[in-house]
């Protein structure tokens, strides 16, 4: 059944693209047009701030497709002395890393409304930035599922089959577990799982976060930036552990649910992030993350389509996921609690 937009739906339509015109600095929104870098900067930190984990981490704009990674921190020590006298001083490649290239893949986000939403929410006098809004804030949690579940870049992308993303690039995790399969931990006594609690690999969570941060390399493990990104499953265990043992009395019920149960595990300050693993346990500093965007390859536009009945907005530009030093990075993944 088809569905015609109403007058006050289509002008509510017209002012919405005029308004992106403007802010695209272009004539027209309904042809495919390249976003210019600056504007595509101030999109790019209009997504970012709609995640606050997207804000602690690297989301950066680089010009090239493919290149060295950006943000190289120091991977040791540098300071020493030499004897002149017999030798010569050597300056120190601090940032040595076995794997220190990116590469970013095409990547869409593409957005349909159909004309009876439009006609509902024209009534809004900012319609138009209620819907950017929205879009941004999916994407941006869009970004954090793919680089928390992403395996593969598929060239034909499917959410049925994935709907966690897997296909749409390879995320952080996927990396460590090609790239320093010594620094991720897939499994325990039992083949298959890494169990947690009475008799289990670990005892607690405390001792889980504590051995996971052992496999972070020791030249950076304390430099004091490290954290411990917790999945919701671990982090609900052991709510529920001192709820089971302290939630009778009512200040202790209050500080269990006001302040998480506790500030740190194993040392570290823990974190729940959206969309990571719920029995997973990733130590790392914040700023070792990152998300790569080309910085001239975002393109949109915006289309009224009646065959369906809606208004389509295409947007697609080249990005990828960057681990910056692969030794600050560790990861146990398939807990079990029991």
């Amino acid at each position: 059944m088809s569905y015609n937009l109403s007058s006050y739906g289509a002008q509510m339509y017209s002012a919405m693209q005029l308004a992106m015109a403007e802010t695209y600095g272009v004539d027209t929104v309904a042809r495919m047009f390249s976003v210019e870098p600056t504007i595509a900067q101030e999109l790019n930190d209009a997504i970012t701030a709609k995640a606050d984990f997207l804000q602690r981490i690297n989301v950066v704009l680089v010009t090239e497709i493919k290149g060295q990674k950006v943000f190289l921190g120091t991977s040791g020590p540098v300071t020493g002395r030499t004897n002149t006298k017999t030798t010569d001083r050597e300056a120190k490649d601090a940032s040595a890393l076995d794997e220190n290239t990116y590469e970013l893949s095409s990547t869409e986000s593409d957005v349909s409304l159909s004309y009876a939403k439009i006609d509902a929410w024209a009534k809004f006098p900012d319609f138009h930035q209620k819907y950017s809004a929205a879009v941004q804030k999916q994407i941006a949690l869009d970004r954090i599922m793919v680089g928390f579940h992403g395996t593969h870049a598929a060239v034909q992308t499917d959410i049925v089959q994935y709907p966690l993303l897997q296909d749409v690039n390879k995320g952080w995790l996927q990396q460590a577990r090609e790239q320093i399969p010594a620094q991720v931990l897939k499994e325990g006594a039992v083949a298959g799982k890494v169990t947690m609690g009475p008799g289990g690999d670990y005892e607690n969570l405390d001792a889980l976060v504590h051995d996971t941060k052992q496999m972070v390399d020791e030249r950076v493990r304390d430099g004091g930036d490290l954290v411990a990104i917790i999945g919701s499953d671990l982090l609900a265990a052991d709510k529920a552990k001192l709820y089971a043992s302290q939630g009778g009395t009512p200040t202790e019920k209050e500080r269990i649910e006001s302040q998480q149960v506790i500030a740190t595990y194993g040392g570290l300050p823990s974190f729940s992030v959206p969309n990571f693993p719920v029995n997973s346990v990733l130590v790392t500093s914040f700023d070792n993350l990152s998300i790569y965007v080309q910085d001239s390859s975002w393109r949109k536009q915006t289309v009224d389509n009646p065959k369906r009945s809606r208004i389509e907005d295409y947007n697609s530009r080249n990005e990828g996921y960057v681990i910056e030093q692969l030794e600050k990075f560790a990861l146990t993944e398939n807990v079990e609690v029991i």
